[in-house]
């Protein structure tokens, strides 16, 4: 018989899927920055892996699809449980409402430690109300070992409403690469594909990154960005708007774009994968979201050194200092998005609040920092189980 007892812990990590999104970002991040002689990985998709399952780099990282269809489907369960019996991991790890309830195809399977994130709400349910969601998580409480908050509001979130007890909760926000993501530091670089939109140099170029569906709210933004414009142009300061990004909103944005007549100044990127370079072209980042967890392209914009205007929503508070760091709106505020904007560039204040954006990441929020916190959890639910 093959002795076990020093090899590496595996962690199962449920997720909906592994396509383009922070959550799957940092758990791209966590296998690849996390996985050594303590520990190794494997990922099983509700649904498919998608587009990130390529950029793990880790070898024998088992990723699993169950290819689940809408709704509650118990055959997904007894595919979910023969899995995990197969594999045999030491922790499961799920993440947001629609892993959670797959915890259940482990209970009465000896030897696992359960491990949930929270790391953002769905745009059904924003504030985190909705009282059947809210049942399935109180009784989740009593196999769910230990939890994970990506933001202080999800954190007493969970503790308040939910009731989990205040010793099981960790607050731990993705992470940032913050040699990728970093300040230029020399003359701002225009990506060769994005030539023929810059079409002058000397435009300010106010840009936001993110999945185009109606909770990240780029409407809000597009009006603001209307305001601002008209108001700037009278100072002789010309901006446009780049916005990317693919999703179901993409149309709504036209359309609105095309209302305004603000369509030389706008650029709907799509979906890129040169994310780093395209936030050096930005002299403002705005982050116009109704609701959030811990936002990945604002840590992004943050490393960049980039000034930043974000709705004070989920962990956004927790990063941003109104005024010393960052700017901080209410939802839906488009006048609020406008004034700081013009104010960014109308004072020359932001290379300060870029460069404390940029401090702030560097110290809190880097992968490294990240990283140690999970593989903590993980080793102290390891410790655990050899008690038991």
């Amino acid at each position: 018989m093959t002795d076990t007892r020093n090899a590496p812990v595996l962690v199962a990590h449920i997720v909906y899927s592994l396509d383009t999104g922070g959550l799957e970002n940092g758990l791209v991040n966590l296998i690849n920055r996390g996985s050594n002689d303590e520990f190794r990985h494997m990922v099983i998709c509700l649904t498919a892996s998608g587009s990130f399952s390529q950029r793990i780099t880790v070898a024998d990282v088992p990723i699993v699809e169950l290819h689940k269809p809408e709704g509650h489907n118990l055959r997904t369960y007894f595919q979910l449980r023969q899995i995990i019996k197969q594999y045999r991991p030491q922790i499961v790890h799920s993440r947001n409402l629609a892993a959670l309830e797959s915890q259940v195809a482990t209970l009465g399977l000896s030897g696992i430690r359960r491990v949930h994130g929270e790391h953002g709400r769905d745009i059904n349910d924003p504030q985190g109300t909705n009282w059947k969601y809210n049942a399935l998580r109180r009784v989740s409480r009593l196999w769910i070992d230990q939890y994970f908050a990506v933001s202080g509001e999800l954190q007493e979130w969970l503790r308040v409403r939910i009731g989990v007890p205040e010793e099981r909760i960790v607050q731990q926000a993705n992470g940032v690469d913050c040699q990728i993501f970093s300040p230029l530091t020399e003359s701002k670089i225009k990506p060769e594909s994005a030539s023929d939109f810059f079409l002058n140099q000397g435009d300010k170029i106010i840009g936001t990154v993110g999945r185009l569906v109606p909770i990240k709210d780029q409407l809000t933004l597009v009006r603001a960005f209307s305001l601002a414009k008209q108001k700037l142009a009278s100072n002789g300061v010309s901006i446009q708007l780049m916005i990317v990004g693919g999703g179901p909103l993409r149309e709504a944005l036209r359309q609105e774009v095309e209302n305004l007549r603000i369509e030389d100044s706008v650029w709907l990127t799509g979906d890129r994968d040169d994310v780093a370079d395209l936030l050096k072209c930005m002299d403002v980042f705005v982050l116009p979201s109704i609701a959030e967890g811990v936002s990945n392209t604002l840590l992004e914009a943050m490393a960049t050194g980039l000034p930043v205007i974000a709705t004070a929503v989920g962990g956004a508070p927790d990063i941003i200092e109104n005024s010393v760091n960052g700017y901080l709106v209410n939802v839906g505020d488009k006048d609020g998005i406008s004034k700081n904007i013009i104010k960014i560039l109308s004072v020359f204040e932001g290379s300060k609040i870029g460069l404390r954006a940029r401090k702030k990441v560097d110290t809190e929020y880097s992968w490294p920092v990240t990283i140690d916190r999970y593989l903590e959890v993980y080793r102290s639910l390891k410790l655990e189980n050899k008690k038991i």
